[in-house]
């Protein structure tokens, strides 16, 4: 039970954290959200802090989740059209439904863990087999620096995401193209 619990609390607080900011993550926020009696929240979190890490590690679970299932059904893609088209799905899962939801939260998290160094460690982009797929693409083509071309490749997809959430839009398959383009050079 304190495991469904916890989950359901984390899974809660990126909700209300996606919904009402920062600022309206509370204890109580999540209580009410979860539809729990008040002080069930601090009973499992007693802290903000405590409460963050458990949103952040919830994030990161669910985020390893997602991208390492979609590594393991997708093989290494046959040509840049290919990436191109996994990376614009990937774009868009994060920026419909639960995605979105998850992206707005975990780049909340992202600016907290300015002020919070053990928020930044959780946070780290982590080995899955959705990064392979695209370390192996590159390294396939001959890139001598797949890794760090990778990790580029992924931020820049990443900041097209930031940027279509802030200013709304989705993330076209020609804007990815000529990043991985550029990464393939």
């Amino acid at each position: 039970m304190s495991t469904t619990r916890r989950t359901l609390l984390a899974d809660t607080a990126i909700d209300v954290l996606a919904e009402h900011g920062m600022r309206g993550l509370t204890h109580r926020a999540v209580d009410r959200a979860a539809d729990l009696p008040p002080g069930t929240t601090s009973a499992y979190c007693r802290t903000r802090q405590a409460l963050l890490t458990a949103l952040v590690q919830r994030l990161v679970e669910l985020d390893q989740a997602e991208l390492q299932e979609a590594g393991e059904r997708t093989p290494v893609p046959r040509d840049a059209e290919e990436l191109v088209a996994g990376l614009v799905a990937l774009a868009e899962r994060r920026l419909t439904g639960a995605g979105r939801r998850r992206s707005l939260a975990r780049y909340a998290c992202a600016l907290e863990s300015v002020h919070h160094p053990e928020l930044r460690e959780i946070l780290v982009p982590r080995d899955n087999a959705g990064r392979r797929v695209v370390q192996d693409f590159l390294a396939a083509r001959g890139i001598a620096d797949a890794d760090e071309r990778t990790v580029t490749l992924l931020t820049c997809v990443d900041g097209l995401v930031f940027d279509r959430l802030v200013n709304g839009g989705s993330v076209s398959a020609g804007e990815v193209g000529r990043l991985v383009a550029a990464s393939t050079r």
